[in-house]
C-alpha cells in the first residue's frame, strides 16, 4: 500500500517534472537549458515508475489518474520528433548515432554470434553430409560451382537495375531482421541464424571446389558494410525484444516505446551503409577488378566503419536545443 511518506518523498519530482512542462508549453524545448533537459527525461522515467506503482495500489486511483496525465504530458515532449534538415541529419549520423551504437552494443555482438553460431553449423555439415548442401542451395547453384562459375556474373549485365535490386533486397532483409524481434526475439534469432547457416554452406561448398578466393573477394568489398549492417538490425531486433519481454518497474508499453525508438534509430543508420554496400556489390564485387583492389576497399571500408562507430561523437557535446538530447536519458 502507497503511504503518505512514499508520496512525500516523490512530490518534489512531480512539482519539478510540473514546472518543466510548463515552461515547454510556454516556449518549446529550446527553452530548457542542457540540464533541465536531463532532468525532464530522468524525473518521466521516476513518474512513469511511480504511475505503475500507484496502478497495483486499489487506494490510490486519484494518485493513479494525476500521475497519468503527468506521464502522458511529459511522454508527448520527451518522444516529440525533430525537424529534419541537414545539420540535424549530420549531427544523427556523426553524433548521436554512433554514442547509441556503442551504448546498444551489447545487443549487436549477440546478433553476431547467433550469426556465427549459424555459419559454423552450416560449414560442419556442409563438410560432413554433401547432401545437406544440396538440399540447400539447390541443383542449380550446386551445378555453377562444381563447374567452377560464379553465379554472380549475370549482376554485370543490368549494372544500374541491378544496383537497385540489391539495395531494396538488402534493406528489406535488415528490416525484416529488425521486426522479427517484436515476436519475442524469436523472428530475429531465427533469421539471423538462418543467413548465417546459408553463409556457412556457400563458402564451405566454394571451397571445396577450390573457389574460395573467387567467393571471398566477391564478398569483400560489398559485405565490409552489408555484414554489419545485417548484424546491427539484428541488435535492433534485440532490444525491442528485450523491451517487450523484460519491461522492468515502467508498464509494459512504456519500455515498449523506449526500446523501439531506441532500436528504430539503430536500424536508420544502416540504410546509408547498405547504399554503399548495393552499389559495390553491382559494379565491383562481380567485376573483373583486381582481387587485390577489392580486398583493399574491404579493409579501407571496415577501418573507417571501426573509427565511426567506436570514435565519433566521443569529443562532441550534445546539443540541448535538441530533443534527441531528451530521448537519449528517458
Amino acid at each position: 500500500m502507497i503511504s503518505n511518506r512514499w508520496i512525500a518523498l516523490r512530490k518534489e519530482n512531480w512539482s519539478r517534472l510540473e514546472m518543466l512542462l510548463q515552461q515547454i508549453e510556454s516556449g518549446g524545448l529550446k527553452v530548457l537549458s542542457g540540464d533541465e533537459l536531463r532532468d525532464l527525461g530522468l524525473l518521466y522515467r521516476q513518474a512513469a515508475a511511480d504511475l505503475s506503482a500507484a496502478r497495483a495500489d486499489d487506494a490510490s486511483r486519484t494518485l493513479e489518474a494525476y500521475l497519468n496525465k503527468l506521464v502522458s504530458r511529459a511522454h508527448n515532449f520527451v518522444y516529440s520528433g525533430r525537424r529534419l534538415n541537414g545539420r540535424a541529419i549530420w549531427q544523427f549520423f556523426a553524433v548521436g548515432y554512433p554514442r547509441l551504437f556503442r551504448q546498444l552494443f551489447p545487443y549487436t555482438a549477440v546478433a553476431l554470434l547467433i550469426f556465427l553460431a549459424g555459419g559454423v553449423l552450416g560449414a560442419i555439415l556442409t563438410a560432413v553430409r554433401p547432401n545437406f548442401m544440396h538440399a540447400m542451395l539447390g541443383p542449380q547453384m550446386v551445378d555453377t560451382i562444381e563447374h567452377h562459375k560464379m553465379w554472380t556474373d549475370s549482376i554485370l549485365s543490368a549494372k544500374p537495375q541491378a544496383s537497385s535490386a540489391i539495395m531494396t533486397n538488402n534493406i528489406g532483409v535488415c528490416f525484416t531482421t529488425f521486426a522479427g524481434g517484436i515476436f519475442a526475439g524469436l523472428g530475429t534469432i531465427w533469421l539471423l541464424f538462418q543467413n548465417g547457416l546459408s553463409m556457412g554452406v556457400i563458402s564451405t561448398a566454394c571451397g571445396q571446389h577450390h573457389m574460395a578466393l573467387s567467393i571471398w573477394s566477391f564478398v569483400a568489398a560489398h559485405g565490409a558494410l552489408e555484414l554489419p549492417s545485417i548484424f546491427i538490425s539484428g541488435g535492433a531486433g534485440l532490444r525491442l525484444a528485450t523491451g517487450l519481454l523484460f519491461p522492468g518497474m515502467v508498464r509494459r508499453k512504456d519500455a515498449l516505446a523506449l526500446a523501439g525508438g531506441e532500436s528504430i534509430r539503430l536500424l536508420a543508420g544502416t540504410i546509408p551503409m547498405l547504399t554503399i554496400a548495393g552499389i559495390l556489390e553491382a559494379f565491383l564485387s562481380p567485376s573483373g577488378a583486381p582481387v587485390a583492389l577489392k580486398f583493399s576497399v574491404c579493409a579501407l571500408l571496415l577501418v573507417g566503419l571501426s573509427f565511426w562507430l567506436s570514435e565519433g561523437g566521443r569529443t562532441t557535446p550534445i546539443r540541448t536545443e535538441s530533443s534527441e538530447a531528451v530521448k537519449a536519458m528517458a
